[in-house]
């Protein structure tokens, strides 16, 4: 009369990674993965991770390629402190001063001085309306 439906038995998910390479969805217990260097990368809350960038590959000669693509890309230290601005002008309290800004930074007032020139060189133009 009724039929009996078979029980599904629930699949534990597999964690995926992506490559940075080619895009391709991949377990991540076969993940190559490794730091480069790149002076657009800050970590949210660890300071001695700013300017390396964790890269994932799903083998050996991708996350090769991946090295060798960031080799090549020139290592901008204004880039990396504007960066470290950015950071510290995003989060917790308002920031007054420039030698309130250099505490939460690190950085003294002329790398200051010069990363907010390179930001500013490196703004998008501005379309209008």
């Amino acid at each position: 009369m009724w039929k009996r439906r078979k029980r599904v038995r629930p699949v534990a998910p597999v964690p995926l990674e992506l490559c940075d390479l080619c895009a391709l969805a991949f377990p991540a217990d076969e993940a190559v993965s490794g730091y480069v260097a790149d002076s657009s990368a800050v970590h949210p809350t660890q300071d001695w991770c700013d300017g390396m960038r964790l890269v994932t590959a799903c083998g050996e000669a991708h996350f090769a390629a991946v090295q060798e693509q960031y080799r090549h890309r020139p290592f901008v230290q204004e880039e990396l402190w504007a960066a470290k601005i950015d950071r510290a002008l995003s989060g917790g309290t308002p920031v007054l001063t420039l030698v309130q800004l250099g505490c939460r930074t690190g950085l003294h007032e002329p790398e200051i001085r010069r990363a907010i020139a390179w930001h500013n060189a490196h703004l998008p133009p501005d379309t209008g309306p």
